[in-house]
């Protein structure tokens, strides 16, 4: 699995990433286009700067990249207003013409495919791979919403007396707050702000302290597109001016909606700041997602299921497995194939590198966090099949555990980083028990070649995605969101668009007929 996974040495470490942090000290020779390599904030069209600045770093090599505006509660006030005055003349434009120009901005998003990827890769340490396919994804949102703008409909009611009409109108909400997560720096944005600006909301971003610098070249991307100053807004700020900046966000008077992707904790926090002024409110949270085989799957096309549904970001996506149930009958054929599996195919190094499959967590706390889940489990009885160190910084072994009893940390707690725990069960009620035995509700994933059970199986998995023999499920045509504590509301898909209009009933009376 490539020196970086077989050792933890500093010199090992130097040698994968040779020349890299001395790259890294010149953002410019990053490989990425001037224009798009953003460091202000940006507000009513302009870029703002603020008093101070924040370092943005390379989670792979800890190095500073940049620096970018560190945002307080004056830059997020300003922002919120500059976005209530566009409000008005931008929901006035027809549906075409904001399906125009989100088309615009689709088109160069895809133009610079490769510069927003080096970016990704920059800043969160995602291998080059999955960051093109992330802009891929990114773009994806704009070009759906962009057809749904003009599909809004409301309804003509048949009345109850014949001197009246009814009439249910669709409006925007207004001003929107997007506070979004540094995993998937660019499509949590677009899959929200897609929404929003189709039906004639604007909206403030605040982009994840980590991953500031693709929301800020969506910024001018989005002039370049045409798109209107003050309907996109960005402030970015830092760990430390977070908390402020995202209870303005949540209580100005101006902002009539909240958009949040990230921890449940953190979603809670913020229902309270909005439960002040009653706003709209719509989360993505944690997710625990269950990854079950049963004995009549197809053992490959599960291990296949598996590798891609764990390791992709390196274990860092909220619909990721995190709790493996494999029924006695084919427990030991998994175990044995999913180790092969990953001796195989993953590597470890900076996501730079065209041969890497994973790239480090987002930073060191991240990586603690998956070495005391493991070590949790070892001290419970757990057996490491494969991987089970920490790395350099924050990088960590892929690893497998058998022996897994749900008593232990990593079954009861999201881990967000590239550990398989597999537990070894008898009948598919058991399983079932196990796998919604959690308070969040995300997403689910089984395997299993009896229709039967597949049918049973999806209807009583309590989560509000399920992948049936298949292990990546995102989509843009689909809808994306949670039961139980993973979360409110729905986005993508033609549901999405749903969470930034509001339901006007109109009587129009008094007539003759």
């Amino acid at each position: 699995m490539g020196s970086l996974y077989l050792s933890r040495g500093r010199c090992i470490l130097r040698q994968v990433f040779s020349g890299l942090p001395m790259m890294l000290q010149r953002p410019y020779s990053l490989g990425v286009s001037a224009q798009l390599l953003r460091t202000q904030a940006f507000i009513e069209g302009r870029w703002v700067s603020a008093a101070s600045t924040f370092p943005v770093l390379d989670p792979a090599t800890g190095e500073e990249i940049v620096k970018v505006s560190d945002c307080g509660t004056k830059e997020a006030q300003d922002a919120v207003y500059a976005a209530y005055k566009a409000f008005h003349p931008w929901k006035s434009h027809t549906a075409k013409e904001r399906s125009i120009l989100l088309r615009k901005w689709f088109d160069l998003i895809n133009q610079h495919k490769e510069d927003l990827a080096k970016l990704i890769t920059a800043e969160s340490g995602k291998p080059m791979k999955e960051s093109v396919g992330e802009m891929t994804y990114s773009a994806s949102f704009l070009e759906w919403f962009s057809e749904e703008a003009r599909r809004v409909y409301g309804d003509i009611v048949a009345p109850p007396a014949k001197d009246r009409k009814i009439l249910l109108l669709k409006q925007p909400v207004g001003v929107a707050s997007i506070i979004t997560p540094w995993n998937f720096p660019s499509a949590m944005i677009t899959r929200k702000v897609g929404a929003a600006l189709a039906v004639g909301c604007t909206v403030v971003v605040k982009p994840a302290e980590d991953t500031p610098l693709s929301a800020l070249a969506l910024a001018e991307l989005s002039v370049q597109a045409g798109i209107p100053p003050g309907v996109f807004n960005v402030v970015p700020c830092s760990r430390e001016k977070t908390p402020a900046v995202g209870e303005l966000l949540c209580t100005d008077p101006l902002v009539a909606k909240i958009s949040f992707t990230g921890s449940t904790a953190t979603g809670k926090i913020l229902l309270r700041h909005a439960a002040g002024t009653v706003k709209r409110v719509s989360m993505e949270l944690g997710g625990h997602a269950p990854f079950i085989v049963f004995d009549s799957a197809d053992v490959d096309k599960a291990v296949a299921g598996a590798m891609a549904s764990k390791f992709r970001n390196s274990g860092q996506t909220c619909v990721c497995s995190n709790r493996f149930l494999v029924q006695s009958g084919i427990h030991d054929a998994f175990m044995e194939k999913l180790a092969k599996a990953m001796d195989a195919e993953l590597k470890v190094g900076h996501g730079s590198e065209p041969t890497t499959t994973q790239g480090p967590l987002i930073n060191t706390r991240a990586a603690e966090k998956v070495e005391n889940q493991i070590a949790d489990a070892v001290s419970l009885g757990a057996v490491i099949v494969r991987g089970g160190k920490r790395l350099e910084g924050s990088f960590m072994q892929p690893t497998l555990l058998s022996s897994v009893n749900t008593d232990m940390l990593c079954m009861r707690e999201e881990t967000f980083g590239p550990l398989i725990p597999v537990v070894k069960f008898n009948t598919e009620q058991e399983a079932l028990a196990i796998a919604n035995a959690s308070p969040v509700g995300l997403a689910g994933y089984f395997y299993s070649r009896d229709i039967s059970q597949i049918w049973r199986v999806a209807e009583q998995m309590e989560v509000g995605m399920v992948g049936v023999n298949e292990g990546l499920i995102s989509t843009t045509e689909a809808s994306f969101g949670g039961i139980k504590q993973s979360g409110l509301g729905r986005e993508g898909s033609k549901y999405g668009i749903d969470e930034y209009l509001e339901i006007k009933y109109m009587c129009l009376g008094g007539l003759s007929l």
